[in-house]
């Protein structure tokens, strides 16, 4: 039976988020590993190399008496499989989905939890990708099929370095601005 392996990343909203990247960065010793600052999105990481982000910043959080802190809350899983047997799931039980999408470096299932939290579930596809992009994808298709569309996305990507900034696609964060 699928089951999630282990916490990936929470998603933060911020109100002013230069103040809150040079908190993570320049006082917990964080990097940058992806920023879209049109978007208003930051990633950082405490080891690149083990996971391109533990934190992501949001803006969107409306004032200091909102209470919505939680951009989302995403568990990795240990395969494409377990990927969709969690969306099956999800969809058999009445769970509200996002979307499913392609981000080159993890293909993501968004839904929303039983009090309305944002959640994702996530595979690692080993494609090493430092751009915040969202593509919706069908991981129900054959896996080749699948890994076909992510090597697409990735191919287009795979040159930013870490911590590079984005081409501005004003598509590409349309869950992440969701709220």
């Amino acid at each position: 039976m699928a089951r999630v392996t282990g916490l990936g990343h929470v998603g933060i909203y911020v109100r002013d988020l230069e103040r809150m990247v040079a908190f993570y960065r320049d006082l917990l010793g964080m990097r940058v590993t992806k920023q879209n600052w049109r978007a208003g999105v930051v990633f950082l990481s405490a080891n690149p190399d083990a996971a391109d982000h533990e934190i992501a910043l949001m803006r969107g959080r409306p004032s200091a008496d909102d209470p919505r802190l939680i951009q989302q809350i995403s568990m990795s899983v240990a395969s494409l499989d377990d990927l969709r047997a969690f969306h099956r799931r999800l969809v058999a039980d009445g769970y509200r989905i996002e979307g499913v999408v392609n981000h080159a470096s993890a293909i993501g299932c968004y839904f929303f939890d039983p009090e309305g939290n944002r959640t994702e579930v996530f595979w690692v596809t080993g494609r090493p990708c430092w751009v915040p992009t969202v593509n919706p994808i069908d991981i129900h298709q054959p896996d080749d099929v699948v890994l076909a569309e992510v090597d697409r996305v990735w191919r287009q990507l795979r040159d930013v370095p870490v911590g590079g900034r984005m081409p501005e696609e004003p598509a590409t964060l349309e869950i992440a601005r969701q709220s």
